[in-house]
């Protein structure tokens, strides 16, 4: 493959993978980091590199869209940072010690758990959580309106000291995998903050930017972040993401449920095949 090629190749699939991202909440590094490891055969530790860098691209692409529509619960995010940057700077030091088929497995086993997870939600939508006095304290509530169903959506957070946990592990994964960790925290903001999915996804991708900073400059440091191979990725995921937050208000809720599930699964499926045979 020619240089140009390469970087082309590079590009289309970032702008894929910046789509789904904002889409979904994910960031991008969900598909980036698996599609240039084994369809293009680069290192997992650069593509985790070049991932970080255009998770920052994609939260910078959609967020000022899904504030502006009042999609992104601000002080959510604010709250849940906390854990996320911690637990990003953590990862970062653990990928430099980790083998690399461990981090494929890792990978995979953390993509099945969260289609799973995301799937049983769909049964447990109806039951109600009373809402507890700190998360009242904490003024978390909001609403906005779904131009799917063209009506207002008013919604309370529950359980915000297991969501901040949550952050904590999600943050520590984002570090070590380079994927933004939407793959844990959209399911955690649903399930166990009981946050809209839209609501979920559109936040998740406001925090994924600042998480992701917290240990870009770790894995800069390392030498670990190649220019020739982060540009394109930049870019392509900046002009998808930007696309993905114009399309998020305008489909269903299940739709991006279902397409959040299957895209987890398969790429789940890919990564634990390429970490047991090497």
């Amino acid at each position: 493959m020619t240089p140009l090629l390469f970087v082309l190749t590079v590009a289309a699939i970032s702008f894929l993978a910046g789509f789904l991202g904002s889409l979904l909440g994910l960031g991008g590094g969900i598909i980036v980091v698996p599609a240039l490891t084994l369809m293009l055969h680069v290192d997992i530790r650069l593509a985790i590199g070049a991932s970080i860098i255009s998770v920052i691209a994609t939260s910078s692409g959609a967020a000022a869209s899904y504030v502006r529509d009042r999609l992104a619960n601000l002080r959510v995010a604010m709250f849940l940072e906390l854990g996320t940057t911690t637990g990003a700077i953590i990862g970062a030091y653990l990928a430099g010690i980790v083998h690399p088929r461990f981090l494929f497995i890792l990978f995979s086993v953390i993509l099945a758990y969260s289609a799973f997870a995301m799937l049983r939600g769909r049964r447990l939508a109806e039951e109600q959580t009373e809402v507890g006095a700190f998360t009242r304290h904490l003024k978390l509530s909001g609403s906005y309106f779904d131009d799917a169903a063209g009506i207002d959506i008013a919604y309370e957070p529950v359980r915000a000291r297991l969501g901040l946990l949550l952050m904590l592990v999600a943050g520590t994964v984002s570090g070590l995998l380079g994927i933004g960790s939407g793959a844990l925290k959209v399911p955690a903001m649903d399930l166990a903050m009981e946050l809209p999915i839209k609501v979920s996804s559109a936040t998740s991708n406001f925090m994924i930017g600042v998480t992701a900073a917290a240990s870009a400059g770790v894995y800069f440091a390392r030498g670990q972040i190649d220019p020739i191979l982060t540009a394109p990725v930049a870019l392509g995921v900046l002009a998808g993401a930007m696309l993905g937050s114009h399309t998020l208000g305008r489909i269903g809720s299940r739709a991006v449920r279902v397409i959040f599930v299957i895209v987890l699964v398969l790429i789940s499926v890919q990564m634990l095949l390429k970490g047991i045979h090497g």
